[in-house]
């Protein structure tokens, strides 16, 4: 049998290569900061093409899921996802199940208090409909009296609830608003005709259309900060220095522009109330 050190010199490698071997890549962030050693838990719903959905093999893919790969690469931690549905990951990650929320959660002061933030693009909603656009929706207010569909519990539903009420106010009918679990299925009722317009991130509204499934009939409203969301201030941090390093080596701007979404110009930080 061949001992260790002719496997090695076999190899081209010597026995004092070994610790170098062993220790390429040493965690920024320490065990007692993570949900499981080594490795960097992130929640995502994978149901926003092309920002996370799931590929016809099965596998996660999306902007969201290289930067939380490569954030994870970077801090020298093992990359691990969790789909679930939005509406159980605040929740989720204040009962420690996850590490980082990782689905392009809205900025917002209130959220901001509950656990450490980090702005790294800017996002605008869109209101899909059928094809040809039948009802002739141009504008917010031609939602008033219809059936919309939006997403469970996130900032688009809280948008589209404001202009409910906006649009009540002036006098015109109320909107229809129905929730669903994820986009997906908010689509699908938009496909079923059980709902007359639904609504979804600019991208992914982009991205329906662009595989003819619906028309965009509005784009860009209510323009608000995306983040990153952790359980802990030491890993944010941690994250902060790793996107700072991707916006020097060029790699952050490199994958905004790759989806057409609106780059950071200046340093990241954390971000809490007031801050964006």
């Amino acid at each position: 049998m061949m001992t260790i050190r002719t496997l090695l010199i076999a190899a081209g490698l010597t026995l004092t290569a070994l610790p170098a071997l062993a220790d390429t890549c040493k965690p920024l962030v320490g065990d007692a900061e993570l949900v499981k050693p080594g490795t960097l838990v992130m929640s995502t719903n994978p149901t926003l093409p092309p920002m996370q959905f799931v590929d016809s093999s099965g596998a996660l893919k999306g902007m969201r899921i290289t930067l939380g790969e490569e954030i994870a690469k970077r801090l020298c931690l093992k990359p691990e996802y969790v789909r679930i549905e939005f509406s159980a990951m605040i929740p989720g990650l204040q009962g420690g199940r996850w590490d980082m929320i990782n689905t392009g959660i809205f900025w917002s002061e209130e959220r901001a208090k509950m656990m450490p933030m980090i702005n790294y693009e800017s996002q605008a909603i869109s209101v899909a409909v059928t094809k040809g656009n039948p009802l002739n929706i141009t504008k917010p207010e031609d939602l008033a009296g219809r059936t919309v569909g939006v997403e469970l519990g996130g900032f688009e539903e809280r948008k589209l609830r404001e202009l409910d009420k906006s649009l009540v106010a002036k006098g015109l009918k109320a909107i229809d608003i129905k929730t669903f679990d994820n986009f997906a299925t908010a689509f699908q009722a938009l496909r079923a005709g059980q709902t007359e317009a639904s609504v979804s991130i600019d991208p992914t509204g982009a991205e329906y259309a662009k595989r003819g499934d619906f028309d965009r009939a509005l784009h860009g409203l209510f323009p608000t900060p995306v983040a990153l969301a952790m359980k802990s201030k030491v890993l944010a941090d941690a994250v902060v220095g790793v996107l700072n390093d991707m916006q020097k080596d060029g790699s952050y701007r490199k994958l905004m522009e790759e989806y057409g979404l609106l780059a950071n110009e200046g340093a990241f930080k954390v971000n809490g109330p007031t801050q964006q």
